[in-house]
């Protein structure tokens, strides 16, 4: 037997701790679960994306991302920020979203997103035991509770990397959503300030991902109806 970190492994390296390795597996990541996901895909504007580092490669991962989830029957959300100044989404990913939220806030869930990931309507009443017992004149309006989405797993990419999109995974984490940033179709204008962002949001407890590991993580395995087609778009990004 050896002793390491504090635990007793066997020759093989293995924890003989059941408690410890039950533990391990049950707080383990899990893979993304495309029934449980919604896709949002930050500024890719026609005016922007031209000062952005590796511009061709994030466009290209963007628009995997984007074919994946309509393969995958994800949800597709999209967002612009001053969109009279810097453009509409560009050609190669316009098709494969909906009208973008277009906002002013670098927090797109401050301008509108969160309502759209998690609608308003998404609530139940919470009534008292007795509320029906009482006269209709005494009884109180009934608390409002919102509900958990039934998509609660954000895939989330975008430009900048160190502005729009860490603000708004900040964001969407303190309202309880899971965040998984893929990081290969998210840019800045500067590698340093991308790299400063993907560490900060890691530091904080998102997930980080690329296009193609979303990809496989989506399928599944090689016995998905949609392999082939989800092959071609891999290979041609």
């Amino acid at each position: 037997m050896a002793v390491g970190a504090g635990w007793l492994l066997d020759d093989n390296y293995g924890c003989t701790d059941k408690l410890f390795l039950s533990t391990l597996k049950k707080d383990s990541p899990v893979l993304l679960d495309p029934d449980q996901c919604q896709l949002v895909l930050v500024d890719y504007q026609v005016k922007l994306m031209p000062a952005i580092q590796d511009e061709a490669r994030v466009i290209r991962k963007a628009r995997l991302l984007a074919q994946m989830a309509h393969l995958m029957a994800i949800p597709v959300w999209a967002t612009t920020q001053r969109a009279e100044a810097l453009g509409p989404f560009v050609p190669e990913l316009a098709a494969l979203v909906p009208p973008p939220l277009d906002k002013l806030a670098f927090n797109a869930c401050a301008d509108g997103l969160i309502d759209v990931l998690q609608p308003p309507h998404a609530t139940s009443p919470a009534q008292g035991k007795n509320a029906r017992s009482l006269p209709k004149h005494l009884r109180k309006p009934a608390a409002v509770e919102p509900l958990a989405p039934a998509r609660p797993v954000i895939a989330l990419a975008g430009v900048e990397a160190h502005v729009c999109v860490l603000h708004t995974a900040l964001d969407l984490l303190a309202n309880e959503f899971e965040v998984w940033v893929v990081s290969d179709a998210c840019g800045s204008r500067q590698t340093r300030d991308s790299d400063a962002a993907f560490d900060r949001l890691a530091g904080n407890g998102v997930e980080l991902v690329t296009a193609e590991m979303a990809a496989f993580e989506w399928l599944g395995g090689a016995d998905h109806p949609d392999f082939a087609a989800a092959l071609g778009y891999i290979k041609a990004a």
